[in-house]
């Protein structure tokens, strides 16, 4: 018998549970314990215990009772309290795990059990609650106010488009593909984004980090040059998509919550490093070795400084400082909110302007783009697959700690639930279909979805909005894509990554700065 009330003498220490005992019959013996160390900041410790079974006995909890002297006959129905009044005591028979009940538990847990209750669920489901799974997008459909929502749609719609055609051309250049990839990147995953994301203003595309990430993994295999090269990055996009589906599907996205802040930081930071540095030839006006590592890239910059022309210096440094002067004055400024979304294409318009009155045979241009909109196409030379899945799988992490992060953060913000499941099942239905029209890895964008946001965006409507204008710059302006020099472009990569590096800054507490956050971050640049 196990009796609930615990007294116990003021200076007395309870002896030591043997929870592990291996003389003893306790069921936590079918229990292996993991131990997860996490430190909070100053003199902040917590130790986290995971129990996986190992066996199907029952949990059984097993207190300890530990008495004082002056109170002998535990046995007795009653205890007298302070005021000399007795007071019941409740008696816990102690039951241990029988065979009929292990077998009971094993049935419950079985696959057939699991499915079955999944069944049912979907039994009980309605037909609107079935379509609300299914389609996300027709919770904002059913609600929609075209007088109140409609005009700020538009407006958020065409201010991510204009800043998205710049940059998915850039993004594209990063990642070692021609610039008409990146704006197939940026058409096709945004309409299927728009219809099975449940986030209303994650804008979502080519990005700066999974460029690199690509590029970094298909170097090792091919050239930028080569046919296989792109077949490739179209390969990655469908083994994106479809770990994303699995991951949302199996709703196991909390995994990769386990992964530190400050190796995310570290992760990034380098990252930016390594994207500044790749940008550099534009900018100087020579090729440098092509490397995810830092120092070559450093060691390859001043080998080839005496090759060094100062006319796409110039140009790329004078487009840069106008990039970063826009973006401030939008972040700091109400009144010049739009110069943030309008500072790629201004950057693209006065290089393109410059190189037409001042051309120079050392400022490279990007050359003939063709028109259209992408064809479709099944991917195709998957035996890379292989070598392919640890980048797939790394790219599937940045869609989970940022896209997914970001998400969130604006469905709080503009008061309306979302499904962190259903949102990688969106992301990689959008890398899937996108995959079948020319697309490499696309999610979502720090800068894009602040603008978003900042714009007023209510509904999925302005990703909508969004792709339609790049179907119109597919279809009607590539044309005039091919005086835009390489170094505007170049210039749109760099203020990009100075940006987030300085988000993650304004995120970290740098005033609680410890030893063990701060060698993490330093092991993993």
């Amino acid at each position: 018998m196990i009796i609930s009330t615990k007294i116990q003498k003021k200076n007395e220490k309870p002896p030591p549970e043997k929870l592990f005992d291996p003389s003893s019959d306790s069921p936590f013996l079918s229990f292996a314990p993991q131990i997860l160390f996490w430190w909070g900041g100053k003199k902040q410790f917590a130790f986290f215990f995971f129990f996986f079974p190992l066996s199907n006995a029952p949990l059984v909890r097993m207190d300890s009772t530990y008495a004082s002297s002056s109170y002998p006959d535990l046995s007795s129905p009653a205890m007298p309290t302070a005021g000399g009044v007795s007071r019941p005591v409740k008696i816990i028979p102690l039951q241990h795990p029988s065979v009929g009940a292990g077998s009971s538990s094993s049935s419950s847990n079985s696959p057939a059990a699991f499915f079955s209750g999944l069944a049912t669920k979907w039994k009980r489901l309605t037909f609107l609650q079935f379509i609300d799974g299914l389609f996300p997008c027709y919770r904002w459909i059913r609600t929609y106010r075209w007088r109140d929502d409609f005009q700020v749609d538009l407006i958020a719609g065409l201010t991510i488009g204009i800043m998205l055609v710049p940059q998915a051309m850039s993004y594209a250049k990063l990642a070692g593909l021609e610039p008409i990839y990146g704006l197939y990147t940026g058409f096709v995953p945004i309409f299927v984004y728009a219809i099975f994301g449940s986030s209303r203003q994650l804008a979502i595309g080519p990005v700066a980090l999974v460029s690199l990430l690509v590029s970094n993994v298909l170097r090792g295999i091919a050239g930028p040059s080569d046919e296989l090269y792109t077949e490739l990055a179209i390969v990655l996009a469908l083994m994106v998509g479809i770990l994303e589906c699995i991951l949302g599907l199996l709703r196991l996205g909390w995994l990769l919550r386990f992964i530190s802040h400050s190796v995310i930081s570290g992760f990034t930071t380098a990252s930016a490093v390594v994207i500044g540095l790749s940008q550099a030839k534009y900018f100087l006006g020579y090729n440098i070795t092509q490397s995810s590592k830092i120092v070559p890239l450093i060691q390859s910059i001043i080998a080839g400084a005496d090759q060094f022309a100062w006319p796409p210096f110039v140009m790329g440094s004078g487009i840069l400082a106008v990039l970063l002067v826009m973006k401030h004055l939008g972040k700091s400024r109400k009144q010049f909110r739009f110069l943030r979304a309008a500072g790629p294409l201004t950057g693209v318009i006065l290089g393109t302007t410059l190189a037409k009155i001042f051309h120079h045979p050392s400022i490279s241009l990007i050359g003939e783009i063709p028109q259209g909109l992408p064809s479709f196409s099944v991917p195709k030379n998957f035996g890379y697959a292989k070598s392919l899945i640890p980048t797939a799988f790394l790219i599937t992490g940045v869609a989970i700690l940022e896209s997914v992060g970001i998400a969130k953060a604006l469905a709080a913000k503009n008061g309306y639930e979302l499904d962190s499941s259903q949102e990688l099942v969106g992301l990689g239905l959008a890398n899937i279909f996108g995959s079948f029209f020319s697309s490499y890895p696309s999610t979502g964008s720090f800068s894009r979805s602040a603008v978003s946001n900042e714009s007023g965006a209510k509904t999925g409507l302005s990703g909508i909005i969004t792709g339609i204008v790049m179907g119109c710059a597919l279809l009607f302006l590539t044309p005039l894509f091919e005086f835009i020099p390489q170094c505007a472009l170049a210039a749109i990569v760099v203020s990009a990554v100075i940006g987030l590096v300085s988000e993650l800054i304004n995120r970290s507490n740098l005033s609680q700065l410890c030893f063990a956050p701060f060698a993490t971050w330093t092991w993993t640049i």
